[in-house]
């Protein structure tokens, strides 16, 4: 039987605020065990929380440029459960009264754009942390960790519309795109800034009715994300294949096994008795609060890559590429913006910038070409100062040394040969040198052309102008 997938996503999102969600607490990532803590944030008995403004007007933000409903009057909500980290024996989040709901955000799949529904977005705290012991040589002992406690969430809430890991790992990176964009929250993944719990389930092919989903919890990675739905499918449709049923439950993906591992049952909104937070007004955010807010927005990756096909004359693909980035879209632009052609920056934008960030684990803005430096340099290849060939031994030595490509074309003596003769005289040595290849070239086998055309500028140590050397090595090759 053919079986579809059916995912849907809850993405956690740490906003980069400097205090806490209801206490002024430091949310500095690193700090001692238990440091960035007060009354408020450790659930002692008779304090009052205080809401932080700026998590409103981050979440408001958020729900415009997924294309949400602001709502008007929203509530917060006590939602009970145990857990050693969790110091109140509650959570403060949002339940039926969610800050924004019905937005979209659009991926691209295979060439052809497809809209993801977003359920919902809502404000909640995070809970603290558990250190066990193993790490700190107590291998008996469990350490609670309540930094992190009270830290401000969204959680993104999206439509089950998602059909496979795939799909589900382009989702997460555009919405990791935005929310850069926005810059409401650094998207660190490896310190939990930004994490999924992923809805899985299967059904027959052309089946309507969802089937009996597992939650994927905490999966930090967009490899471990992928891995552990392939893996989820795969268990699934085994059980059913088998004659036997699918059971709700959460479960946690063990990355060294490969595998998804039962943790507990599947809650419902029951089990977890949500009732309104007595100590907590409604959030009652005016139209033009919302205006201004929207006001404010900057340029939305879909509006950029727009802009850089219409504006720069880049394809498509090139724009998609650039624009995924927030620093890298910016870096283009920074050098694009001094020069003729925009296209000779995107293509040494998305190879060589690119490979020195990412092989230096950099952001596009500590790069250490700087983009006016790549403009400088791109000026000389479009001056006919320099050839693509010369422009990759400037770029090497801009990384290694951070001088301007001018300093380096002059030290190195780079500066490309377009003197005909020059170029004419190396010619007539190489085609003298290599009889048997000109025969063959006369005979037909044009493709020896490429051959003659690295003779000469070996001879001439990468220096000639290459379209002059091809343009005079056709002209000699006819007449020889």
């Amino acid at each position: 039987m053919e079986y579809e997938t059916v995912i849907g996503l809850e993405v956690h999102v740490q906003l980069s605020t400097k205090s806490k969600l209801f206490c002024s607490c430091s949310t500095k990532f690193g700090a001692e065990p238990n440091g960035n803590t007060c009354p408020v944030c450790l659930g002692m008995p008779g304090v009052l929380p205080t809401l932080n403004g700026e998590v409103v007007r981050r979440a408001i933000m958020v729900g415009l440029a997924t294309g949400c409903k602001i709502a008007p009057y929203s509530t917060f909500a006590r939602k009970n459960y145990f857990y050693p980290d969790l110091p109140k024996g509650y959570q403060i989040s949002q339940f039926d009264q969610p800050i924004c709901e019905h937005g979209e955000i659009e991926i691209n799949l295979n060439g052809a754009p497809k809209r993801i529904g977003i359920t919902r977005i809502h404000m909640e705290e995070d809970s603290g942390k558990l250190i066990h012991g193993e790490n700190l040589g107590n291998p008996d002992s469990s350490y609670v960790d309540l930094n992190r406690a009270s830290v401000p969430l969204l959680e993104i809430v999206s439509e089950p519309d998602l059909r496979s890991a795939e799909e589900t790992k382009k989702y997460v990176e555009k919405l990791k795109t935005i929310l850069e964009y926005l810059d409401v929250s650094d998207c660190n993944m490896e310190e939990g800034s930004l994490r999924c719990d992923a809805n899985v389930s299967i059904r027959p092919m052309g089946e309507k009715k969802l089937g009996t989903r597992s939650e994927l919890k905490n999966m930090n990675s967009f490899r471990f994300l992928t891995r552990a739905i392939e893996y989820e499918v795969e268990r699934q449709k085994e059980i059913l294949e088998s004659g036997g049923r699918v059971i709700q439950e959460t479960r946690l993906y063990d990355p060294d096994r490969n595998v998804t591992q039962s943790m507990r049952g599947k809650e419902e909104a029951h089990d977890y008795r949500y009732f309104p937070e007595p100590d907590l007004t409604p959030i009652e955010p005016s139209n033009e609060m919302i205006e201004k807010i929207r006001a404010e927005l900057p340029e939305l990756p879909d509006a950029k890559k727009d802009r850089f096909v219409a504006q720069y004359g880049l394809p498509l693909y090139d724009a998609e590429v650039l624009t995924a980035s927030r620093g890298v879209a910016d870096y283009f632009e920074s050098a694009a913006k001094n020069v003729k052609t925009p296209k000779l920056v995107s293509n040494w934008v998305m190879g060589d910038i690119l490979r020195v960030i990412n092989d230096n684990g950099l952001a596009a803005a500590d790069c250490p070409i700087k983009p006016e430096n790549l403009a400088e340099m791109i000026r000389l290849i479009e001056d006919n100062v320099i050839s693509g060939k010369i422009a990759k031994t400037v770029f090497e030595e801009m990384e290694k040394t951070g001088k301007s490509p001018k300093a380096i074309v002059e030290e190195k003596g780079l500066v490309q040969i377009t003197d005909t003769s020059a170029i004419e005289a190396e010619i007539d040595k190489v085609i003298s040198a290599n009889p048997s290849q000109l025969a063959d070239y006369k005979a037909g086998k044009t493709k020896l052309l490429g051959f003659f055309v690295g003779q000469v500028m070996r001879a001439m140590k990468g220096k000639a102008n290459p379209e002059m050397l091809n343009k005079l090595l056709e002209e000699r090759l006819g007449k020889a």
